[in-house]
């Protein structure tokens, strides 16, 4: 998926997608800010890289980053992309924002939505235990700081092949050029009243564990 092509919006996206351990209610689709991020590693020539795209309910861009970087291994690029994906992202909207990840890797797809079932829980204990590279223990704790700093967020696990932060990850030379755009501190627009009470198509027609 070329990212110069146009691709279907994060929160399009993020509704047609399953959300391990978390069934969506009708409202989900109106999260504040989507992220997608990706993270790459090459056995060949043993580097890495890292892919992120935030955008508001409404379409608006407001970053893209593709970074060059040096991972042991594909799982510990998937989560150190999703840390920076979510750093960026807290500089630049409010605390109280309701926020959607998209990522293409299920474990740490099933791992963001534990941590937010365990962030609801007096013990912080996950429904689940987590599994999380060693490697990675160290983001993986940066990401649930960040879980817990937003006002609502879940996780969307998507193919890779419709992660539009993939190429970003995966050819971070070609797109260098994309981290030189001009930081964007975007609020999403107010949506209409009448779109709170109605599920995207996608989601209207199933039942609650899918």
């Amino acid at each position: 998926m070329a990212v110069h092509g146009r691709h279907p919006s994060l929160r399009d996206l993020f509704d047609e997608s399953p959300t391990p351990h978390i069934a969506h209610p009708p409202h989900t689709h109106h999260r504040d800010f989507y992220v997608a991020t990706d993270g790459s590693y090459s056995h060949n020539s043993g580097t890495g890289g890292l892919g992120v795209i935030i955008e508001t309910r409404d379409g608006k861009r407001v970053a893209r980053l593709s970074i060059p970087d040096d991972v042991p291994d594909n799982n510990v690029a998937e989560y150190r992309a999703l840390h920076l994906g979510l750093d960026v992202l807290a500089a630049r909207a409010p605390p109280d924002a309701r926020v959607g990840v998209l990522v293409d890797h299920d474990q740490l797809a099933a791992n963001v939505n534990n941590a937010v079932l365990a962030s609801n829980r007096i013990d912080w204990r996950p429904p689940k235990p987590f599994s999380v590279p060693p490697p990675g223990k160290f983001h993986w704790r940066g990401i649930r700081a960040r879980i817990a700093g937003f006002g609502e967020l879940r996780a969307a696990q998507i193919r890779s092949d419709r992660n539009p932060a993939h190429p970003l990850a995966n050819a971070p030379e070609e797109y260098a050029h994309v981290n030189r755009e001009p930081d964007r501190c975007l609020l999403p627009d107010v949506p209409q009243s009448s779109e709170t009470q109605i599920p995207p198509p996608s989601r209207a027609n199933r039942h609650a564990s899918d």
